[in-house]
Formats: C-alpha cells, sequence, structure tokens
C-alpha cells in the first residue's frame, strides 16, 4: 500500500489547495495581491485582507488575484467594517473562490455565495461561536488562539487548547491559527487533528508584504516574550511591546476609566507601524510566534523551509 503524501489533508482535497498552510489576512501586509498570489502560486492560500481597503482598492485587487494565480485563493472580511456590505458585493461579483469571514454571523450571507460555488471559512475563537457557524452551514472554521497577532482570542485560550478542543466537537476542515512559525508548529498542529495552518506573523517578515521594512525588522528582532494585548475587555490586539503599548498598560494597572483608556487606545493605529514605519508608537500587530523568526524570506524560499520543515517533523516522529 502507497504511503501517504503527509501533505494532503481534509483540507487540501475539499479547497484544492496543495498544501495544508494559509496565508493569515493581514491589514495593509495583506490589503492588495502581492502577497496572497504569491503564497498561492507556491502552494498555500494566500488571503487578501479587505480590511482597510476602499471600494475600488479591494475591486482591483480582486481582479489583480484573478489575473496573477490559477490556484485558489481567498478574500477575509471583517462582517463588522462599515464597508463589509459593499466588500460582499464586490467578492461574490468577483466570484471569489474562497472567503474568511470574521466577527460577526454568516448566516445571512451562506446561501448566495454557496450558490455560485465560493466556499466559506469562518475565524473564531470559541467553542460557541464556532457551534454557531458550523450549525449555518460554513464550509470549514478558522480557529485563532491566543497567541496570534491582530486580534486573537479574547479569553487569551491557547492555540492548542482550543485546537483541540473543536477537533473533538465538529466534523468540518479545522484550520488552526496562532503560535506557528516554521513547519514544525504546523506539524504539531495537525497531529492534534488541525486539516491546515494558518500563518500570519510568518508572511508579515516576508519581501512581498506591503509593510515598512522598519516593521519587518521589529519582527525579526523580536523575543518569544515581546508582544502583549492591548485593550482587555473590549476587542483586544496582540502587538510587540512600545512606548504605546507602555503607556496604555500602565493607565491601565493605574485603574484609568473607561473613555481615558478609549482616547489612549485610538491615539495609536496599525497604520503607523504598517505604512510609516513608527514601530514604537503604532501598534505593530504580531503573534508570539515573532520570536520564532529571524530572517525576512521571499514567500517562495519560505513556503519551501516550511515544506521541508513540516516533512523533517514528520519523519522526526516516525523515526522517534
Amino acid at each position: 500500500m502507497a504511503e501517504p503524501n503527509p501533505m494532503q489533508t481534509r483540507f487540501t482535497r475539499q479547497f484544492g489547495v496543495r498544501l495544508p498552510i494559509v496565508q493569515g489576512a493581514m491589514s495593509w501586509a495583506s490589503s492588495g495581491s502581492a502577497l496572497a498570489s504569491a503564497v498561492s502560486n507556491a502552494g498555500g492560500l494566500g488571503t487578501v485582507a479587505a480590511g482597510p481597503m476602499r471600494e475600488a482598492a479591494f475591486a482591483q485587487a480582486l481582479e489583480e488575484m484573478r489575473q496573477q494565480t490559477n490556484a485558489p485563493w481567498a478574500v477575509n472580511i471583517p462582517l463588522y467594517n462599515p464597508r463589509a456590505a459593499a466588500y460582499l458585493d464586490l467578492a461574490h461579483a468577483a466570484r471569489v473562490p474562497i472567503l474568511i469571514a470574521s466577527q460577526g454571523g454568516p448566516a445571512a450571507h451562506l446561501a448566495r455565495f454557496h450558490a455560485i460555488g465560493t466556499r466559506w471559512l469562518h475565524v473564531v475563537t470559541t467553542p460557541a461561536h464556532a457551534r454557531k457557524a458550523v450549525d449555518a452551514g460554513v464550509d470549514g472554521l478558522i480557529a485563532v488562539g491566543g497567541e496570534a497577532g491582530g486580534h486573537p482570542a479574547p479569553s487569551e485560550v491557547s492555540t492548542l487548547v482550543l485546537t483541540r478542543a473543536l477537533a473533538r466537537q465538529f466534523d468540518v476542515p479545522l484550520i488552526a491559527a496562532g503560535g506557528v512559525a516554521d513547519g514544525f508548529g504546523i506539524a504539531a498542529l495537525l497531529a492534534l487533528g488541525a486539516d491546515a495552518v494558518q500563518l500570519g506573523t510568518r508572511f508579515l517578515a516576508t519581501t512581498q508584504a506591503n509593510v515598512h521594512a522598519d516593521y519587518k525588522a521589529a519582527v525579526v528582532q523580536a523575543g518569544i516574550d515581546a508582544t502583549t494585548l492591548v485593550g482587555r475587555g473590549r476587542l483586544p490586539i496582540r502587538q510587540l511591546r512600545n512606548a504605546f503599548s507602555a503607556r496604555y498598560l500602565a493607565a491601565e494597572q493605574a485603574g484609568e476609566d473607561g473613555e481615558t483608556l478609549a482616547q489612549i487606545f485610538q491615539s495609536a493605529s496599525l497604520k503607523q507601524a504598517a505604512l510609516e514605519g513608527d514601530v514604537d508608537a503604532g501598534k505593530p500587530e504580531a503573534g508570539q510566534s515573532a520570536g520564532l523568526i529571524d530572517s525576512v524570506l521571499s514567500v517562495e524560499a519560505l513556503m519551501q523551509q516550511l515544506t521541508r520543515e513540516l516533512a523533517q517533523a514528520r519523519q522526526r516522529l516516525i523515526d522517534a
């Protein structure tokens, strides 16, 4: 009997993606076609992040994706976004292969996307949210644990625990996200029951990511304890520690009221770090996996490295 291909999973078979690797949607870094098309062409699932984009720019990115890759690709749409309805209409008109939605319910949208053959993946951070998404009829789940950059699980439950919990409860393709920067981490989450693994911060440190060189350098220089959660009790973000996070956390510890904390929170932005390179006063979002990243690579080189490491991890388990 032929040995099964370690790169093939329920996700790769059902979604037509060659490798069980998903590039996380990152505002600015993948708000365009360059990073996403490179990932899809290299065998993973590239994702365009609609979040900060104007409708015309989003429409242009969709057209570029159709021109730049014949492989499956995805768009991520935060359903709470004021432009979400416009994004959804544009994605529907473009017949995007895969839609990844977050921060909102999928039930009102699934029928029209399924009617044109679009697969719907839903981002969840708790078993309760996963249950609602599965009951609504989504095609798969992306489970984001507390280690992830950007908007991780507010509960701070780890990716290891969340992945295993959802794998035990739901029989749908499961993509695990948070805390992974290499093929060994991918192997670990596949062993827990995930069908693919989403990497965000590792793809941030690539040549195709559309962010400032100083932001990438800060990720490469970060240690495993270099991130923190800002905004607990609301929609928290995990970012690199800097002057902004120190100011916010000091105010929080001093017991400042909600209005004061909100003003501090809103005084900085991801855009400052991503486009202007202000990694000290902005919000340089990054996951704990930043501490495992020591270089900026091209997407092609990174995907080759991840594939080698995944095979090495699998062989190590066989030889153990």
